[in-house]
């Protein structure tokens, strides 16, 4: 949205500076996005008088004219036809910027004559597209600073220009008149009230307006009235000012009027020429196919449903987002049908985005316009279609009804400090309301017909919040009981997800944050994409499914990494995955993924690749800070996305808590990911919290008494896993048998056999064991495991 300052200052009235008003504007929501001051790139040119011009010696287009100069009389080459003695001009010294031609001037040679600045154009100084020759003022004293004398003789050159970013909820700050609405209620002025105009009709227009039935859902209410007798021309300068200053190009009164009023008033309105109207204007839906030549010159084909007014010839105006060429109205219009509706913004959006066409109006009429202002809008337009090109009005005629826009809220003004945190009095609060357009009858507050956005109490306590302004906010701490320890914020998987976060840092993971969605692809290779995981709306089609695991992200991570150069990885992340699309089937996990070396190069060869034993530590690390069990097992149920040769699960009995190793090589070359790589998923909720509740540790449950260790071999087949074997030995006497691990293995046995050699070590609780408690204990050892795995132990 743009506007000059003068033209805000026709609606408000106000003492208020440029900087003061941008500064409300963006603190009001209304974001500056630019500033033109014309002002600010012409202070440094003053006036100069031409006391003598001759010809140049080398050139026949050239001056070399003497300039009297607040510095003294200096000389100037020009190559303008008009310069010539007794004129007043602007001066450019060496040393100013121009920026018309973007150069700063110097002392130069022109056909071997010195110029010591120069005479500038209205182009050169961007005050217009006139080039022809150089500024000559009807007056003006030597020396006069030339926007000093814009100010006093021409304020309209200078007359900054401001554009504001304006958000989807804000229809109403679309026209000057409702963004000085906000600056006034904020304090900057006083609202001048939009003028008055009621026209009574001398005649019964000759074209008359209707709705179809199927489109009476998205047209509310359609109006219009003839003028004849006419004359249309161009616009006068003010108008044409205004509009040129906006970026808009000056056309013709009758068109540059309806521009005026959509920036204006934030009523978009159409004219169309009566003499090529054949019969009654119809709002109806477009046939698919249908073609229509808009004002912009293309022939548009419209889709099926389009909103289109229409004579007996076809389309004339692509409703509420651009009018047609044929009967649009050019110099040798008389008669004209000025057109006011109100469309339903839905439509209006999906017509503008069918045909790809970015107007003004179709900004305005799917924003929500006001829709009570349609009457009057058509009023003021047809005052000033008199007032510049004269005429006779005819009566109005309309079709539909103005949709009714009354609601109100209840105002608690103590629920601005619940919701924003500024105590304002709630005498202030009404009387923002008030300002804003609201009519406060008791408690209630009655929105106004051009506030679509506002839909709720909430919404009176944002705009109250929003012209005290949020500036104002003020960090305060929050309450704290009197006395006692405070209740825990956080729930105990929450303080463990944090538990775990930390520990997966401080073991040297870089943090990942990546989506919940994923490719169907990358989806099944880790369990997932049924359809009961597919997204019904796709943010994109690599994102079409919900997340088995974490693993997936990672990978592509990694995937993306790895294309850059970086080829040493650690990545973790912390989030939900999703088993089904039913309430409950939602867990949390963290999982982890190491790629390349554990280590940078150096030349004490400690480095090496990382592998499962280095996912396993990690893994079992973060088990511990959780509070896992120091007693689970590893068992090999592994899921398909894992090694099945280099990979285990951390588990206790049937609930795995976590799962590490190396990945599959099919799962790394479908997601692009040169290997091998190692990982480790953990189900945080599968491990179990502690059965006492007790706010402090446990007591330290240790011994005085000498712990003993005994060794055994075992002679095993090839495929007995060394953790049966532990498992085995573990279980012979869980009181007194405190750990076993593995600490030599030897294959090439006769017959394929294997040597597995473990120690056991017993920690007594009550008194020192006796060789014949030691014998004992080691006696059923050596019976688990033989049972267990069928080997023999060691000679």
């Amino acid at each position: 949205m743009k506007f000059t300052l003068s033209w805000l200052k026709e609606h408000l009235e106000t003492e208020a500076t440029l900087d003061e008003i941008t500064e409300a504007l963006t603190d009001l929501g209304l974001e500056v996005e630019e500033v033109s001051d014309p002002a600010a790139r012409l202070q440094s040119f003053t006036l100069a008088k031409v006391e003598q011009a001759e010809q140049h010696p080398d050139a026949d287009r050239l001056r070399v004219c003497r300039v009297m100069t607040d510095e003294g009389e200096k000389q100037i080459v020009c190559g303008a036809p008009n310069a010539r003695a007794g004129i007043t001009v602007v001066l450019a010294k060496p040393g100013d910027y121009v920026p018309g031609i973007d150069v700063t001037l110097g002392v130069g040679k022109i056909r071997g004559v010195e110029s010591h600045g120069m005479m500038a154009s209205e182009r050169e100084l961007e005050l217009s597209d006139e080039h022809d020759g150089i500024i000559e003022l009807p007056s003006g004293e030597v020396g006069q600073k030339f926007v000093d004398w814009l100010a006093e003789n021409a304020p309209e050159k200078i007359d900054p220009m401001i554009y504001i970013k304006i958000t989807p909820n804000r229809p109403d700050a679309l026209g000057v008149h409702g963004i000085a609405r906000d600056l006034a209620a904020r304090g900057l002025g006083r609202l001048k009230p939009v003028p008055e105009a009621k026209i009574e009709g001398s005649f019964d227009s000759r074209i008359n307006v209707f709705i179809r039935p199927e489109v009476a859902d998205k047209v509310p209410f359609f109006a219009g009235r003839m003028v004849r007798g006419l004359k249309n021309g161009p616009s006068p300068a003010w108008l044409q000012q205004r509009l040129k200053a906006i970026g808009l190009r000056p056309i013709n009164a009758l068109v540059d009027i309806t521009n005026f009023f959509t920036f204006d008033l934030n009523r978009p309105l159409h004219v169309f020429d009566a003499a090529k109207v054949r019969g009654d204007l119809v709002l109806r839906a477009a046939q698919d196919g249908e073609e229509i030549v808009a004002l912009d010159d293309k022939t548009y084909s419209l889709p099926a449903g389009t909103l289109v007014i229409a004579d007996d010839n076809g389309a004339e105006s692509i409703a509420g987002v651009m009018g047609g060429a044929i009967s649009g109205s050019s110099e040798d219009t008389v008669d004209v049908f000025i057109e006011a509706a109100y469309f339903d913004p839905i439509s209006i959006a999906a017509a503008g985005r069918a045909l790809k066409i970015n107007s003004d109006a179709r900004y305005r009429f799917e924003r929500g316009i006001d829709p009570a202002f349609t009457l009057q809008g058509l009023d003021l337009a047809t005052q000033m279609v008199m007032d510049l090109c004269g005429g006779e009005p005819s009566h109005v005629v309309s079709a539909g009804a103005i949709p009714q826009t009354d609601r109100a809220y209840p105002l608690d003004p103590a629920r601005t400090q619940r919701l924003v945190g500024l105590d304002i009095p709630a005498e202030t609060q009404r009387a923002s309301l008030e300002a804003l357009g609201f009519r406060m009858e008791g408690d209630m507050a009655h929105v106004p017909s051009w506030r679509p956005d506002v839909l709720g109490e909430a919404d009176l306590v944002e705009e109250i919040a929003r012209i005290a302004s949020l500036t104002k906010l003020e960090g305060k701490p929050l309450p704290r009981p009197q006395a006692g320890v405070p209740k825990p914020i956080l729930t105990p998987l929450q303080m463990r997800e944090r538990a775990a976060r930390r520990q997966a840092a401080s073991l040297g993971y870089n943090e990942c944050v990546t989506y919940s969605f994923i490719d169907a692809d990358a989806a099944s290779l880790f369990g997932g994409g049924t359809d009961a995981l597919r997204v019904e709306n796709p943010i994109s089609s690599e994102m079409t499914h919900m997340r088995p695991d974490l693993l997936p992200g990672l990978l592509a991570a990694a995937a993306r990494n790895q294309a850059r150069g970086f080829m040493d990885l650690a990545l973790f992340e912390i989030g939900p995955v999703f088993s089904g699309a039913e309430p409950g089937e939602q867990a949390t996990q963290i999982s982890g993924l190491l790629i390349g070396h554990n280590a940078p190069r150096d030349p004490y060869g400690s480095r090496r690749k990382v592998d499962l034993y280095d996912a396993k530590a990690d893994a079992e690390a973060i088990l511990s800070v959780l509070g896992a069990p120091a007693k689970a097992q590893i068992n090999r149920k592994l899921d398909g996305w894992w090694h099945p040769g280099r990979a285990g699960n951390v588990a206790l009995g049937p609930n795995v808590l976590a799962s590490f190793g190396e990945l599959h090589p099919k799962v790394l070359r479908q997601m692009d990911v040169k290997g091998p790589a190692v990982g480790f998923t953990i189900r945080i909720a599968n491990v179990p919290f502690p059965k006492s509740k007790s706010a402090s540790r446990p007591a330290l449950d240790s011994s005085e008494l000498q712990a003993v260790e005994r060794d055994f071999a075992f002679v095993v087949d090839p495929q007995v896993e060394a953790m049966t074997i532990v498992n085995a030995a573990q279980g012979a006497d869980k009181a007194l048998i405190d750990s076993v691990s593995v600490f030599d293995q030897f294959t090439g046995l006769e017959g394929g056999r294997k040597s597995i050699a473990i120690t056991a070590r017993l920690q007594p609780r009550d008194k020192t064991l006796t060789d014949a408690e030691i014998e004992a204990v080691s006696q059923k050892i050596i019976d688990k495991v033989t049972k267990a795995t069928g080997g023999t132990l060691r000679s």
